[in-house]
């Protein structure tokens, strides 16, 4: 062979090696997902990419869950959407809203003649992010629900079990005093998502409603109702608690101040998100965690319900090409496989979102081997979600969660009772409800 008839054959090899990377369907995938949990995210995108040479997925991060949701509507009204998009749990009323805007889930795996079985999911997961008839309208991804963190080492110098942590709230009162006034931590507790945890998962654990229509889930003309005896029975209670130095406030919205009064040791309890279970595990390197359910008043329910789930799922947007679609659908079976689905579980402590990825972790020994890491599972799906517990939907809610927080800092601070904050937090959340409704009705 001559050396130009080589060169020929070499460059005609690689234009057709190269041919398939170049017929491949892009599917744009915006999220709000940053650091270690933004690489294993892209490390999922990298593994369904190697596994076929048809479509490439091609994650973007976009910032924040607001962020990121703000972006794609306005992207959606330039016509320069992405194909997927994460949108966290609050931001459901919101798309569900946006008539046109979405390809609804189970109506793109049809389409695409891609198995979709939806009682193989977490039924409080699927829950939330279907329609009234039961159809699921986005891919379930990143689930979680919070749960109780607690510092083992603590417990033993308070003189308390530490593998014995307080299952209902006198417990924890009695426990925190305790400790406290042993001098073993100088703060008993402290919490993330004072909205979050300690008034939407506080009402669904006692089966109180957060809103009318079903917590939202019946429509638009829905009210809040978070202001009953129980929540205020707890809201007087972390006042009580933070006079008495019990309980430290762990700052708004997710309340960026509650980990690092853990991890350094000065509150021996942290209420947050099971997804927080890598990073506590991480930097709480000189004492022992334990992991336990979020406490209960015995006095209200004997018989906790399912707490509620947070975190994110998957939206297909309209506007795109077929083929982008059936891309799209063979992306969701393969991130809904177990092995998947197990791994993700396992390095991030989201919930698995699949039976078959539960019943996967169980046959590999995971939860044997790491104990606690079965409790968030556990907790959302004890008993049978009620009207009052399978979730809040509601527009606009991460403006809601801004009022509740505001109005809980003006309890603390003494210039508000527990009942005057939250009559006041429904009242203005209530008119938060009525702009939403008047903008999509």
């Amino acid at each position: 062979m001559s050396k130009n008839t080589l060169c020929l054959s070499v460059g005609l090899a690689a234009m057709l090696s190269a041919s398939p990377a170049m017929a491949q369907t892009e599917i744009a995938w915006w999220h709000a997902m940053d650091a270690e949990l933004g690489q294993k995210l892209e490390a999922i995108a990298q593994g369904f990419n190697d596994s076929q040479d048809e479509y490439v997925v091609v994650p973007s991060y976009k910032g924040t869950y607001p962020e990121t949701l703000t972006a794609a509507i306005a992207a959606f009204r330039a016509n320069e959407q992405p194909a997927i998009v994460q949108v966290f749990e609050v931001g459901t009323g919101t798309m569900m809203a946006a008539t046109g805007a979405v390809n609804p889930v189970y109506q793109l795996m049809a389409d695409a003649g891609e198995p979709w079985d939806p009682s193989g999911f977490l039924a409080p997961v699927t829950g939330y992010y279907s329609d009234t008839n039961g159809n699921i309208l986005s891919m379930p991804f990143n689930s979680s629900t919070p749960i109780m963190y607690y510092n083992k080492d603590v417990f033993e110098k308070a003189g308390l079990d530490p593998e014995t942590p307080p299952k209902t709230w006198a417990e924890l009162e009695t426990m925190t005093r305790q400790i406290v006034e042993s001098g073993a931590a100088p703060c008993g507790f402290t919490t993330g998502w004072v909205s979050w945890i300690q008034t939407e998962n506080l009402s669904a654990i006692h089966d109180q409603p957060y809103g009318t229509l079903e917590n939202g889930f019946g429509g638009l003309g829905t009210e809040f109702q978070f202001n009953g005896p129980v929540q205020v029975k707890h809201w007087d209670n972390l006042k009580k608690w933070s006079d008495e130095g019990l309980f430290q406030y762990g700052g708004p919205v997710g309340g960026a101040d509650a980990p690092p009064k853990f991890y350094a040791q000065e509150c021996a309890i942290y209420m947050n998100s099971s997804a927080s279970r890598a990073g506590v595990i991480n930097n709480a390197k000189e004492f022992e965690v334990g992991f336990a359910p979020l406490p209960y008043y015995d006095d209200v329910t004997t018989e906790p319900k399912n707490s509620i789930i947070g975190g994110a799922t998957l939206w297909a947007l309209n506007g795109k090409a077929p083929e982008v679609y059936t891309g799209v659908a063979k992306f969701f079976t393969y991130l809904s496989s177990p092995e998947v689905q197990a791994q993700w579980h396992q390095d991030t402590g989201y919930l698995p979102i699949t039976n078959a990825a539960y019943e996967l972790g169980q046959e590999q020994g995971y939860y044997e081997a790491n104990p606690g890491s079965d409790i968030a599972i556990n907790q959302i799906t004890r008993g049978e979600p009620t009207a009052n517990s399978k979730g809040v939907r509601f527009g606009n809610l991460t403006q809601v969660r801004t009022v509740v927080d505001e109005e809980f800092e003006a309890m603390l601070s003494g210039s508000k009772s527990a009942q005057e904050a939250l009559d006041a937090a429904v009242e203005r959340g209530n008119q938060i409800l009525r702009d939403f409704e008047a903008a999509n009705s």
